[in-house]
């Protein structure tokens, strides 16, 4: 949610799939702190298959507990299949029907120099855009 307290991880942190970054990259968003899950890492090869829901890393399929909905299709011009270049990561939104992630490629695989680190607990619940309000039960640890 927009406008989330998180408390980061930042020294010391080396990112793995699975982990929920916030990063910031200067040509995307005019730089604009964003929040996304580390699908894969740098050498991993990562699939996306529309058709099935699935998302694939070096062939296995991820399994996504946190994803609430089947993905639509995007634009032809977005990735579904990348090798992820070394000391990069490939992220993607957990509402994946609206997320700018690294299948658009304005944003693409990220430089890890580029996260600002590991999201570990949320303090502060944003205002929701569907309800407009705060949910306090949010607050606690991210997995």
């Amino acid at each position: 949610t927009d406008h989330d307290m998180l408390l980061l991880q930042s020294i010391g942190y080396t990112p793995e799939s699975g982990d929920v970054v916030v990063l910031s990259k200067k040509s995307f968003r005019e730089g604009q702190p964003i929040v996304k899950r580390v699908i894969a890492v740098g050498g991993q090869t990562v699939d996306i298959d529309y058709e099935s829901n699935t998302v694939y890393v070096d062939g296995v399929v991820l399994d996504e507990p946190y994803i609430l909905e089947p993905m639509r299709e995007l634009p032809s011009h977005f990735a579904t299949h990348v090798v992820v270049p070394e000391g990069s990561i490939f992220v993607m939104g957990d509402n994946r029907n609206d997320s700018d992630d690294s299948r658009d490629p304005e944003l693409g695989p990220v430089d890890t120099r580029q996260i600002l680190g590991r999201a570990v607990f949320l303090l502060f619940p944003g205002v929701t855009a569907d309800t407009d309000k705060r949910d306090f039960g949010r607050i606690g640890p991210l997995t």
